[in-house]
């Protein structure tokens, strides 16, 4: 498993916001300073934070990005399984119930399914709150 560019921005802008500790909206053009990433590119991610509820966003003057909720009602997992879509390690793992003609008599099975278990418990125990100590 990989965690894209994609993925990690994705935190940085959560992060970034829940900094701020702010009730104001904060522009991305701010956000993407501060982070030193393309504007263009963390509105492609903003967009999916924003329709997933993850972020309030406001268009216009005095608009921008703010967080739905607290830094710790988001976990590190949700974030990147939003952007990431499955953190499976393996293809098969990604559909439940495993559709794989071979899983019955996979003798590597249980070996993925810990290695998942173990990923997915690891970034849900983290929430952005942790990350801000």
């Amino acid at each position: 498993m990989k965690i894209s560019t994609r993925g990690r921005y994705a935190i940085r802008v959560m992060l970034d916001l829940a900094e701020q500790d702010s009730q104001e909206y904060i522009p991305l053009m701010d956000i993407a300073k501060r982070q030193n990433i393309s504007e263009k590119y963390l509105e492609s991610i903003v967009v999916v934070l924003s329709k997933n509820d993850f972020l309030r966003a406001l268009r216009g003057k005095g608009g921008g990005y703010k967080l739905s909720k607290s830094p710790e009602e988001y976990t590190i997992g949700s974030i990147l399984k939003l952007i990431e879509g499955s953190l499976a390690p393996v293809a098969c793992l990604d559909n439940t119930p495993n559709r794989c003609e071979r899983a019955a008599e996979c003798k590597t099975l249980r070996m993925w399914e810990g290695l998942y278990k173990l990923t997915d418990e690891y970034f849900e125990s983290i929430t952005l709150a942790d990350l801000l100590k």
